[in-house]
């Protein structure tokens, strides 16, 4: 079996103000950075592969709970959602403009599509060959990416439609982990398993 753990990056200015970020390329913040210190993925993952996103706030979140003592490899399809015409701007602001139609779109749940981008049934389409090469591959490892990412990855595992509550409310702090086939379905093993303290330290 392979078993993928995925983390979130850690916050951003634009994640403080609840904006849409897709491929905007911003940094943590101090707080963010702050907040990662010292911690690592839990046991399960240990000698884990690492599979980064190639947006900064991922890249410094992996540096940062790695202790910068594994080699990183990083891969393009963990790129964020392409939120379009949405990128940059919050939920109310978009609710509040009547032009936006966003009721009816976020009715779709999978096939909900930002003007322009992508959504999150085009994410797991993107995602899957990935997914295949890690389960042919085995043994573990360990994807520092988006929320919207590891939201189509839990969609797809859990068999949710993104209509309604989600089968498990998920904490962004934390690592969300996945057994994954040599066809690359997969399916849930253990949300929400906390990050563990670093007794070594991080720069």
């Amino acid at each position: 079996m392979t078993l993928l753990g995925m983390i979130r990056h850690g916050r951003t200015a634009w994640n403080g103000e609840g904006r849409m970020t897709g491929r905007a390329d911003i940094p943590l913040t101090d707080q963010g950075r702050a907040a990662l210190a010292g911690c690592r993925p839990p046991g399960a993952l240990d000698g884990a592969s690492w599979h980064v996103s190639p947006l900064l706030r991922a890249r410094q979140t992996a540096a940062i709970i790695s202790g910068g003592a594994v080699d990183i490899e990083i891969e393009a399809r963990l790129i964020e959602m392409d939120f379009g015409a949405y990128e940059g701007h919050t939920l109310e602001e978009l609710r509040a403009d009547p032009d936006a139609g966003m009721a009816a779109n976020e009715a779709r749940g999978l096939d909900f599509l930002p003007p322009g981008g992508e959504s999150p049934r085009m994410v797991q389409s993107r995602l899957a060959p990935f997914l295949a090469e890690l389960g042919r591959t085995g043994g573990r490892h360990i994807a520092v990416t988006h929320k919207s990412v590891i939201r189509a990855i839990f969609a797809a595992a859990h068999d949710w439609d993104m209509m309604g509550r989600p089968p498990v409310k998920l904490g962004w702090d934390r690592a969300h982990l996945f057994a994954v086939d040599a066809q690359g379905a997969v399916t849930p093993v253990e949300m929400n398993v906390p990050l563990l303290p670093n007794k070594g330290g991080n720069p």
